[in-house]
């Protein structure tokens, strides 16, 4: 349950990963305070974060539950076999990103095992800050500053800029067209990804939101492109995803603004990275920068 707040930021959305009430959650957090005699949650208006104390305590946490796992693998005889890496990643590097590295890691790194999970650079974030993911793929807008401000500051390596585009139907308004105006974006249908108060809202323009009219929201990227080749509302797409559009889809720079530049980075604790780590990272710098 620790973990798991620490993890989703809220007693709310670990709740509901956990398959709790909130208020079940909140009471357990609430006892397991009692019983160490110590505030372990800093409760913001924006979610849950852990004290220094609760760090402390998540560490201890983090250590408990690997051997939990390796007890579970000494009493089936099911010794590992492989170095495991547990990447996240946002949602944008899952079709291009993740199968290249896990082909490139599969001939230069064969032992190591790689298991991923999506989601947001905030989630992805909070998730390297509580152990339970040692590596992650994560994005930044300008003016780049560091994915969070604890200390000590994560270990980052940038790997490539990307613009933003706007993917849009074939057949629909913009079609034939390789740009758009900013202007005629105020009143497009927009498809955006469901955002809340810590995360932000994917899919729209920078600058619209607030203004723009969302018709669909949609986390999967999959969804939302075959939403756009339907004719059903446009959406952003970071460049690097153009090779693997649907059919029925065009890719849109934006005129009369800024070039939008989301840069992709790889970020782990800061420290020595075991070997099994920097294998995954070299793999997803050569997947993006053959």
């Amino acid at each position: 349950m620790l973990c798991r707040i620490a993890e989703a930021g809220s007693f709310t959305a670990a709740a509901a990963q956990l398959g709790y009430t909130q208020s079940a959650v909140s009471r357990q957090a609430i006892a397991l305070e009692r019983s160490v005699g110590a505030t372990l949650f800093e409760r913001q208006t924006d979610g849950v974060r852990l004290t220094e104390r609760g760090l402390t305590l998540l560490r201890h946490a983090r250590t408990i539950l690997e051997s939990v796992d390796a007890a579970e693998r000494d009493l089936t005889g099911e010794a590992p076999r492989a170095e495991l890496v547990r990447l996240g990643l946002v949602l944008s590097a899952g079709p291009v990103i993740l199968p290249a590295a896990l082909a490139r890691l599969a001939s230069t790194a064969p032992r190591v095992r790689v298991t991923t999970r999506e989601g947001t650079t905030p989630g992805m974030t909070r998730a390297l800050r509580t152990g339970s993911i040692d590596v992650a793929v994560l994005t930044s807008r300008p003016p780049h500053r560091p994915p969070d401000g604890e200390s000590p500051r994560l270990h980052i390596t940038a790997v490539q800029d990307t613009e933003l585009l706007v993917a849009a139907s074939a057949a629909g308004t913009f079609a034939g067209r390789t740009s758009v105006h900013v202007d005629e974006l105020v009143d497009a249908p927009w498809i955006a990804g469901p955002s809340s108060s810590a995360e932000p809202l994917l899919g729209i323009w920078p600058g619209l939101p607030g203004r723009a009219r969302i018709v669909h929201s949609a986390r999967d990227w999959l969804t939302k492109l075959h939403l756009v080749a339907g004719g059903f509302g446009v959406t952003t797409i970071p460049e690097g995803l153009s090779p693997v559009v649907p059919p029925g889809v065009i890719s849109l720079r934006v005129q009369g603004a800024p070039p939008e530049i989301r840069r992709v980075l790889v970020a782990r604790l800061p420290g020595t990275a075991t070997p099994a780590v920097t294998a995954v990272t070299r793999a997803i710098t050569s997947a993006v920068q053959p």
